[in-house]
């Protein structure tokens, strides 16, 4: 946080105003070095570019290779994943329970996300103020800023706990230059404000091209108090209800629905549409998905990519804990354990695990190395699920609670559930939240709110602090949290590092 000054939001902005007018005018641009935030807020034009520029911090943790990548850090810490990539020691370091504020997958979170605050601090603050702009747009544009905040701080919230709480644009010479910690709670009510800001800015129920839709503020606003009524804050039945509300409003809006297939979950041609609410963007040959080479396995010679680096793959005993019918476990539905050669597509290879496939991108892995995928961050799944919860915990058993949960399990060719009691029916919503929303950065998030773990060999739910994983490691309440990186702590003396790191 004590690198950020105007210039540095601006840069982001510049970047992002070169990406969405294209190469063709890149010649004709001004030098960017001589904007200042003064001086570049005058036009309707320069809100929608800093606007634009808040939603590139969403795609830094998703960026992968040989040394892993940051969006595994909350895979690993559920001890569901494996992983074959030995040179990747952040990997292994959260995954066998051994982390350090040195990982640099929390950097890379830390980083990334404080500086799309900063860039929605600029547009909050600086858009209203454009002259010339029309009142509705402006608010739409402070409404889109508002929720990418919100995004944000929940996200860095939940992983590191006290946080610093910046709500204003900072320069070198600023008081919160070197910001305190503030309590979780005063986090979660500025989240809560500025969703609400986001809910009445007259944004749009849905959106194709990717920008922050209604549906995406509500649904995250249903996210939030799930999360309130839980740990650490424990606000219990009024935040269930809540929870339940919002979540309620997107399934009566009907504006959205489950994919008929589970190969929608990876077709291009399915981005924001239907059952993705809200997904971070990619462009085949302009900003192509860059996920693909971690879910392959270690070169076993299947796919167009060079690098096949066997990053991340489920565990055996997690895919095994699914029902035998279950649609979602069949070859090529969530998960491929088979794949054919790449310099023979009639020889099949044996790739010795359980990888991820419904992220798995079939025209670039087969052909051009070059992903046209989004990365889902909020389905309509994820909103039946936490309706059926919630609605579950505020208010008991009911028609509408079973028909959100067993429209997931109809999908996978499972029974419906019927005449469960509500401590039943809360564990069976938990198991489906776990088996359908797998390897999309959500379980961790639901063990920690919920201090539960699933037991994959007994199918049953459990503490989290003393859930040991499978394959050794046993969770600590330090694994309540990650650690604030290393840097943040010696560039920030005000800040304190979580207990146990």
């Amino acid at each position: 946080m004590n690198s950020i000054s105007k210039k540095i939001g601006l840069f982001t902005t510049v970047v992002s105003m070169f990406w969405a007018t294209g190469c063709k005018d890149f010649l004709d641009e001004s030098d960017p070095s001589n904007f200042t935030t003064d001086s570049y807020f005058t036009t309707p034009a320069q809100g929608r570019s800093a606007v634009n520029s808040i939603y590139a911090s969403l795609r830094e943790p998703l960026s992968s290779g040989f040394g892993g990548g940051a969006w595994m850090m909350t895979e690993f810490a559920t001890g569901l994943a494996g992983t074959d990539l030995g040179q990747a020691v952040n990997s292994y370091f959260v995954k066998d329970l051994r982390n350090t504020s040195d990982n640099g997958y929390s950097q890379t979170y830390w980083a990334a996300y404080y500086r799309g605050i900063a860039n929605a601090n600029l547009s909050i603050e600086k858009i209203p103020n454009i002259p010339a702009i029309n009142p509705a747009e402006a608010k739409m544009l402070v409404g889109e800023a508002s929720f990418l905040r919100a995004f944000y701080y929940f996200n860095l919230v939940r992983m590191f706990g006290n946080i610093p709480l910046v709500t204003k644009p900072v320069d070198l010479t600023s008081e919160q230059l070197k910001p305190t910690a503030a309590a979780a709670e005063d986090v979660y009510n500025l989240i809560v404000e500025d969703l609400k800001v986001a809910e009445a800015s007259g944004l749009p129920w849905a959106d194709v091209s990717g920008k922050v839709s209604m549906g995406a503020v509500k649904s995250l606003m249903s996210q939030v108090y799930l999360t309130m009524a839980g740990f650490p804050l424990q606000k219990g039945a009024t935040h269930y209800a809540l929870a339940a509300e919002k979540a309620g409003e997107v399934i009566d809006s009907k504006q959205f629905k489950l994919f008929a297939s589970y190969d929608d979950l990876h077709n291009p041609a399915k981005k924001n549409v239907e059952e993705n609410i809200f997904m971070i963007q990619f462009r085949t040959q302009i900003l192509p998905s860059n996920w693909q080479v971690s879910i392959i396995p270690y070169n076993k010679n299947i796919s167009q990519y060079s690098d096949e680096t066997g990053g991340i793959y489920s565990t055996a005993d997690f895919v095994k804990s699914y029902d035998a019918a279950d649609l979602r476990i069949k070859e090529k539905q969530f998960f491929y354990t088979i794949f054919t050669n790449e310099t023979d597509r009639t020889k099949e290879v044996d790739l010795g695990g359980y990888f991820i496939y419904k992220h798995f991108d079939n025209v670039a892995q087969t052909s051009t190395a070059n992903s046209d995928l989004n990365w889902p961050v909020i389905r309509y799944a994820d909103v039946l699920l936490t309706y059926a919860e919630a609605a579950n915990e505020a208010t008991g058993p009911s028609a509408k609670v079973l028909e959100a949960v067993n429209a997931i399990r109809t999908r996978a060719q499972l029974p419906a559930l019927t005449g469960l009691a509500k401590d039943k029916l809360r564990e069976a919503i938990w198991k489906e939240r776990w088996h359908e929303l797998c390897f999309e950065n959500i379980t961790w998030f639901d063990m920690v709110r919920l201090r539960k773990a699933f037991n994959v060999k007994t199918k049953t739910f459990e503490n989290y602090v003393g859930h040991k994983f499978t394959y050794g490691p046993t969770v600590t309440e330090r694994e309540l949290l990650f650690p604030i990186p290393t840097a943040e702590i010696r560039n920030n003396t005000n800040l304190r590092q979580n207990n146990g790191y």
